[in-house]
């Protein structure tokens, strides 16, 4: 059974953190050693297996061909250990930290946090809001929601909604503006909110709207949905936003979108989790709960399109 055996285990740790960060020092200040007993780790593994793994320049390392095969399979293997005692110690009721992109946090997740907790009493949950793609990694987070294509390797992938767009205003510009608006080449008379989205210059275009200089007109600019439409409900401009996530506000009669035409971004908001911790018991919760609300709301993964559909 000898030629089975496995590499010491502390070895292999230390050269996952190394093939991670790209630098010996680094990860001895992540293991709490130091960079000479890091270099002597890495040294035994690759005397182990008669190959280097790394190669060594002055100010970093490199992974080789050999290495760059081993770290993926290594660092899921790591994390399918971790994975099995956080489970064996009941990780149900420890804290479930969830990042979420702003949008999706404030409009949809939040109000119905509450049920999952009602659900899961013994799940505490803490929510990180921002536009960043967090380093499951690196960072103590353990579920997240982003927009994309719904590959990233390592990660499990969940489909919620597709991204889908068209603009929208308050009730007191539009009533500024005659009180309707008679055909899409009318919204370029009135302000529009961060004109060099590109959300805008492809919704014109799939609605037959030629609009030259878009994004050079003066205006508002902001660099989140959640903040144009906060400007949009309080009449500075018109919006171009996800019709799914501000259904609220347009049936609490803040927002009203003036034409049924949706464009498509070609790509969808996804849940998503490491996937060597798919049997993790909060993990499991979470994702049943979630997919659960998204089927309930969102009938298909996402409200049918307008006329006008337009896929990058």
């Amino acid at each position: 059974m000898e030629g089975r055996s496995l590499p010491p285990l502390a070895a292999v740790r230390v050269f996952e953190a190394a093939a991670r960060h790209g630098n010996f020092t680094r990860a001895a200040a992540e293991l709490g050693m130091t960079q000479a007993a890091v270099s002597y780790q890495v040294r035994l593994l690759e005397e182990r297996l008669g190959t280097s793994l790394f190669l060594r320049t002055h100010r970093r390392v490199t992974l080789t061909e050999a290495g760059a095969r081993l770290a993926p399979v290594v660092s899921e293997a790591l994390e399918a250990i971790r994975a099995a005692f956080e489970a064996v110690r009941g990780d149900a009721d420890g804290a479930l930290t969830v990042s979420s992109l702003h949008v999706f946090a404030a409009n949809w997740l939040v109000p119905r946090l509450g049920a999952f907790r009602a659900a899961h009493p013994g799940v505490s949950v803490r929510l990180e809001v921002g536009n960043r793609l967090v380093d499951f990694a690196r960072e103590e987070v353990d579920v997240g929601v982003r927009s994309g294509f719904g590959s990233w390797p390592g990660l499990e992938a969940h489909r919620l909604l597709d991204v889908r767009f068209a603009p929208f205003c308050g009730p007191a510009l539009l009533e500024r503006a005659g009180g309707r608006l008679e055909a899409p080449a009318d919204l370029l008379r009135l302000p529009l909110l961060s004109p060099g989205d590109p959300w805008w210059a492809t919704w014109f275009e799939a609605a037959g709207v030629p609009c030259p200089g878009l994004a050079e007109r003066g205006a508002i600019r902001f660099d989140s949905q959640q903040m144009e439409g906060a400007a949009a409900i309080a009449g500075q401009g018109v919006a171009i936003l996800t019709p799914e996530l501000w259904a609220g506000e347009v049936a609490a009669g803040r927002l009203v979108q003036p034409f049924p035409a949706v464009a498509d971004a070609g790509r969808s908001y996804w849940l998503v989790y490491p996937a060597a911790r798919r049997g993790s018991r909060k993990i499991r919760a979470f994702r049943d709960w979630l997919l659960a609300e998204v089927r309930r709301d969102f009938p298909g993964g996402a409200t049918p399109a307008g006329p006008v559909s337009h896929r990058r």
